[in-house]
């Protein structure tokens, strides 16, 4: 059998993966033009919450022989209502964000050098980054090692002018290596660490007062294994997240792809998460409504924001895509749903309201 009829599988296997991210030791053949379109709605019994509407155009195009250009802008309108406390008090909000980012990726045989900048910005929010990016692969090119720098700078100047002019900085670090265990297997393990010194607390929130400083760490576990006899490939992961507000948080994704007749895909989608609360976190005391709960008055921070509660959460989504010679379409669903009793760390928050959202995402690529 010759080298290249027995790589076919995973080729394969390697086209269907989007998640492992390793990049190509050659600049794309074509350039690709792409437009998505998402639109998202939250919710919990009896209230709408926050809705977002977000298209977003990007390019990667060649450049030269050893060099490829990637741009990416995105328009998110936001509108609705968000708590004020727990789940309590929803506040009417609307806002639009723009954001962009570009960058500038070179080849050479065994290496790739990655450079870019990003910007968004928001009535009360600006951010600005820069980042680099490298892999190197062996000879045989079944182990790629990579590593990435990310730098934020933010300013934050909320309308109702709780603070003015605050700022953040962040820096984020990343390590990876992705292994080809056989023809028919992927698999990668990705350390990721973040810094940020600044302003991270909720202006918008009703006793919100969080430490100027917050680390976390990532562990990413991926495995995608090709099936010869349907042509699908499943992709298994698994994220260990842990922070300096104590929180611990744990991600199981489960995808299959499934490859059809005409060009068509479906890939279907679970994801299962649970995280523990901050350690700051003040429980939402029912006694108290319909005022905020109080925060101990002896605690330097508080926060009563739902994402930083004990909780559990699964997603269900499926994806249709179908190519069209140079073009392809994609159809993606998710729904979300949240809940305190689901947290794997005990009985989860309490006295917190179920939460929803469902995700809707078109997108049309073209490739010239």
């Amino acid at each position: 059998m010759s080298q290249t009829t027995s790589r076919r599988p995973l080729l394969a296997a390697a086209l269907s993966l989007p998640l492992l991210s390793a990049q190509a030791e050659a600049p794309p053949d074509n350039a690709t033009l792409a437009f998505k379109y998402l639109d998202y709605q939250d919710s919990q019994p009896g209230a709408n919450r926050v809705r977002v509407t977000a298209p977003e155009v990007s390019l990667m195009t060649p450049v030269g022989q050893a060099w490829s250009l990637s741009a990416n802008h995105i328009v998110d309108s936001i509108t609705g209502a968000s708590p004020a406390y727990h789940t309590e008090a929803l506040i009417r909000l609307h806002d639009q964000r723009r954001a962009s980012d570009i960058s500038m990726t070179h080849y050479s045989e065994l290496t790739t050098a990655t450079i870019g900048a990003s910007y968004s910005a928001e009535a009360d929010y600006v951010s600005r980054g820069l980042s680099l990016a490298g892999t190197l692969s062996t000879e045989d090119k079944n182990t790629t090692w990579n590593a990435g720098l990310n730098v934020l700078h933010d300013t934050i100047d909320p309308s109702n002018q709780i603070v003015s002019n605050e700022r953040k900085n962040v820096l984020d670090l990343s390590l990876g290596w992705t292994q080809v265990l056989s023809t028919h297997d992927l698999a990668q393990l990705l350390f990721g660490y973040s810094r940020g010194r600044g302003y991270f607390s909720d202006p918008y929130k009703v006793f919100d007062q969080r430490p100027r400083t917050r680390k976390h760490s990532t562990v990413l576990l991926r495995w995608n294994h090709h099936l010869e006899s349907s042509g699908g490939t499943s992709r298994l992961s698994y994220r260990y997240y842990q922070d300096s507000f104590a929180i611990h948080a744990h991600t199981l994704t489960a995808e299959y792809v499934q490859p059809l007749a005409g060009g068509w895909t479906l890939t279907p989608q679970l994801r299962l998460y649970s995280q523990s609360a901050a350690d700051f976190y003040v429980e939402h005391d029912i006694s108290s409504d319909p005022f905020p709960t109080n925060p101990p008055v002896t605690a330097s921070y508080y926060t009563e924001e739902q994402r930083l509660a004990a909780y559990g959460a699964r997603t269900l989504g499926l994806t249709v895509s179908k190519k069209l010679g140079l073009w392809s379409v994609d159809l993606r669903g998710q729904h979300y749903e949240q809940r305190s009793n689901w947290s794997w760390f005990g009985s989860g928050s309490r006295n917190l309201a179920p939460f929803r959202a469902r995700i809707v995402q078109f997108a049309v690529t073209r490739q010239f």
